[in-house]
């Protein structure tokens, strides 16, 4: 029974090979006559701090720490000292019995060690200090106003500093109850105040006057010690006699009231640390508000969080850097991570996240980054896609396939097209760290469906990320993929930077396409943009056939060998990644999203100038569309969400078999008419390789109508003569032939059909009363027409 009473009262362990934590290197300085060493755990090494004590048996200095032990397990609150394990050893050294006591903690730091660390000076040593005092100042209060404890030995050496730089008050083996009911009674209350220097002793203790103790205030004597506390940490030296207590020059002006107070020569006057926090104007300042409000968050409305966090970056910049990294950045990402805290708020943890070495920004600031993909919260998704740019490359390609990009992905079918277009961004630079798997099965899926987006500038982005990730597919993806899209649907779009991006897509992906594929599918796609009634267009068009032209130069000139590839042969200028077209949606409300716009001579999709190496290319301005009065002349464009090329195409385009390569289960969507125009360029995308097979003559007043999808179309007499006499002869290739007569049924082997996306729900608004969805294209007429002009230059 004895034994189970004294391990109750001195520890929980019964030896030191028993306890489960390894012992390190001791620090400079510790409080009494206890050694503080830094220590790790057995279990998972994690740091801890490891107190021990050693005296003879009937030593006084063990009785006082045995009590220290039984206060500090007992007595729990944020700012005291967190306690973990204790134990006893006993040893013989001969006759003599040798006690040690082992108390183990949390990792902690001497709060004199901590400054010198520190080196804060000025404003900032000023803030941090009062946050410091303010922690001690409450766990006084605690012990003196809720737990009637006196602690008796509050000073600089009773002060440790955590890891995130709190403040902690220990030495508790002095720590007893007040006793003031018995004021008659004229015994010790304090039975180890003899461990206290008397320097650091009021009046009435030095005399032992317990009489008046008694009837003092239980905070009278820490109330005292408070003072000294202040003292020793503005003058920088440790507290010699109680004199030195009158020398106020380095205590600052707007605490020096309270100070005062405090070391008040009358016990009953002097100030209660409850009403010093509560009081003094010291306490009020930036950083003290900051870790106040943060730790209160929960409590705080929408409104109020808003407006806080908004404010965090810019604020931030004003604190002490190691307190806002140690302290703040810590709160903030928890903060974060179980939803307490608004979408600004990540703003601010990426700025400070900013300011860690790349091996602690992945271990503070990415886990919760990650986390944070799996949130409902719409702002908060669009927030981690916004900064994606500050973090991304941090990312590991297991955390992207497996965590990161399922959250991401849903963003591509999403309702708003503000965070449809992000997500396009995002895979900038997530696509290079997803698996192949992933790029075939789900991405591509997602692409091919933005391509017929109802946004222009998505489909714009969509055909540049296309390009930039190009050098990331498998050369069988890339066989099925770029061509289509890029000659297919890009180059037929109706929104011009769509089809410029498309010309500039082939110019930067030229590397992956052999000579026969750009002489039978490239240049007759891109030739007619030649005539491309936007200018810009037309100018990147005239390069791109130059340049592939060259391509099949240089092939001829080396006698049509087979290592005359493509890859080889350099054109400068053009070897780079593709840039964004656009920047976010410039292009608002349905009937002007589907106005061709041109563009001004400051605002042209650029190719970018980056090493391909790099990963990104900076962004241009955005597109800015010309007036409607600038427009009279432009072609009015048909419905965005067509499926123009990547599946079964409508409008009376030949189906060949090159071209259904992939996107073949899209399902398209009626059109409306086209301008005339981009109706004889599109005629012209639609024959210009070989020669078609003679017509069967038919009866001028009979009408060719349009097939459906499945179907054969049935060429007419007078398109016959417009490209029947310049028609080129069929290649002599051994690559498959392009069948300009009958549609031929989709290949069981299409690789690309298995995952192309299904047509987009929605329909184009049409552009005037008198053209219904389901109207076909009538067939374009020779000779001079009447154009209908509205007021609004359409």
């Amino acid at each position: 029974m004895f034994k189970f009473l004294k391990g109750v009262v001195a520890g929980s362990g019964t030896g030191v090979k028993d306890l489960p934590y390894n012992i390190g290197e001791p620090y400079s300085s510790a409080w009494g006559s206890w050694t503080h060493h830094r220590g790790t755990s057995k279990d998972d090494g994690s740091a801890v701090s490891i107190f021990s004590l050693s005296g003879g048996a009937q030593d006084g200095h063990i009785a006082a720490g045995r009590n220290g032990v039984k206060r500090l397990r007992t007595v729990r609150h944020p700012n005291i000292l967190s306690f973990l394990h204790s134990t006893e050893v006993e040893t013989f050294d001969g006759p003599t019995a040798k006690v040690t006591i082992y108390i183990v903690t949390e990792p902690v730091m001497p709060l004199s060690e901590k400054i010198k660390e520190l080196g804060l000076d000025g404003k900032q040593r000023d803030e941090y200090y009062a946050w410091g005092l303010h922690q001690i100042a409450k766990a006084v209060s605690f012990l003196n106003n809720d737990c009637k404890l006196v602690h008796a030995n509050v000073c600089l050496a009773s002060v440790v500093v955590t890891p995130t730089l709190d403040w902690k008050l220990h030495a508790f083996d002095v720590l007893s109850e007040f006793d003031g009911n018995k004021e008659a009674s004229n015994g010790s209350m304090l039975q180890y105040a003899w461990l206290v220097g008397t320097q650091y002793k009021p009046m009435e203790l030095v005399k032992s006057d317990w009489v008046a103790i008694r009837n003092s205030p239980p905070w009278a004597i820490d109330s005292w010690g408070m003072g000294c506390l202040i003292y020793e940490l503005f003058s920088g030296t440790r507290l010699s006699k109680t004199e030195d207590l009158r020398n106020t020059s380095s205590i600052p002006k707007s605490l020096l009231p309270d100070y005062q107070r405090l070391l008040s020569s009358m016990p009953s006057k002097r100030l209660n640390t409850s009403k010093l926090v509560e009081n003094s104007e010291y306490f009020q300042n930036k950083l003290v508000d900051t870790i106040h409000f943060m730790e209160v968050l929960s409590l705080k409305d929408s409104v109020e969080k808003d407006t806080f966090f908004r404010k965090l970056p810019t604020l931030s910049e004003q604190l002490p850097r190691q307190i806002v990294l140690k302290k703040i950045l810590p709160v903030l990402a928890s903060a974060l991570e179980f939803g307490s805290a608004a979408a600004p708020a990540l703003t601010a943890l990426l700025k400070m996240g900013s300011w860690l070495p790349a091996e602690e920004f992945n271990v503070k600031v990415l886990p919760t980054i990650v986390k944070l993909f799996s949130s409902n919260d719409r702002a908060i998704r669009v927030a981690l896609l916004q900064h994606i740019d500050q973090y991304g490359e941090s990312l590991s390609a297991q955390i992207v396939d497996e965590q990161v990009y399922p959250h991401v992905a849903t963003g591509f079918s999403d309702t708003s097209a503000f965070l449809r277009e992000l997500t396009l961004k995002s895979m900038l630079i997530l696509a290079p760290k997803v698996s192949q798997r992933t790029i075939s099965g789900s991405l591509l899926k997602h692409l091919s469906k933005l391509q017929v987006d109802e946004e222009p500038a998505i489909r714009t982005n969509t055909t540049i990320l296309l390009g930039n990730i190009a050098s990331f597919l498998n050369e069988g993806t890339r066989k099925r993929v770029l061509i289509n899209a890029f000659t297919v649907r890009a180059l037929r779009d109706t929104f011009p930077p769509a089809r410029g991006a498309g010309v500039m897509a082939l110019s930067a992906t030229k590397s992956f396409y052999d000579v026969t594929e750009i002489a039978t599918r490239i240049l007759p796609n891109v030739v007619v943009l030649t005539i491309d009634p936007d200018s810009d267009v037309r100018s990147k068009a005239f390069e791109a056939v130059d340049q592939f032209l060259q391509i099949v130069r240089q092939y001829n000139e080396k006698g049509g060998t087979e290592d005359a590839n493509t890859a080889t042969i350099g054109i400068p200028g053009n070897s780079s990644l593709l840039g964004w077209a656009m920047s976010n949606l410039t292009l608002k409300g349905k009937a002007s999203e589907q106005a061709p716009a041109s563009v001004d001579s400051g605002a042209s999709l650029p190719s970018a100038n980056s090493d391909a190496s790099s990963g990104a290319s900076a962004m241009p301005t955005p597109i800015r569309t010309r007036s409607s009065a600038d427009l009279v002349d432009q072609p009015v464009p048909a419905s965005p969400t067509s499926t123009d090329g990547w599946g079964e195409l409508e409008n009376g385009i030949d189906q060949h078999d090159s071209d259904k390569e992939g996107w073949d289960d899209i399902e398209p969507l009626e059109e409306l008419k086209p301008p005339p125009a981009l109706t004889n360029i599109q005629a012209a995308q639609r024959r210009p390789v070989s020669q078609p097979k003679p017509a069967v003559a038919q009866p001028k007043s009979s009408v060719t109508s349009v097939q459906a999808k499945s179907t054969a179309r049935i060429p007419r007499d007078d398109e016959d003569h417009l490209w029947g006499s310049i028609a080129a002869p069929p290649p002599k290739t051994t690559s498959k032939a392009l069948n300009l007569g009958t549609s031929k049924p989709q290949d069981d082997d299409d690789l690309w059909a298995t995952i192309a996306a299904p047509a987009p729900t929605t329909r184009a608004k049409p552009l005037s009363a008198g053209r219904g969805r389901g109207t076909k294209p009538a067939a374009p007429k020779l000779g001079a027409q009447r154009i209908n002009r509205t007021s609004s230059g359409v």
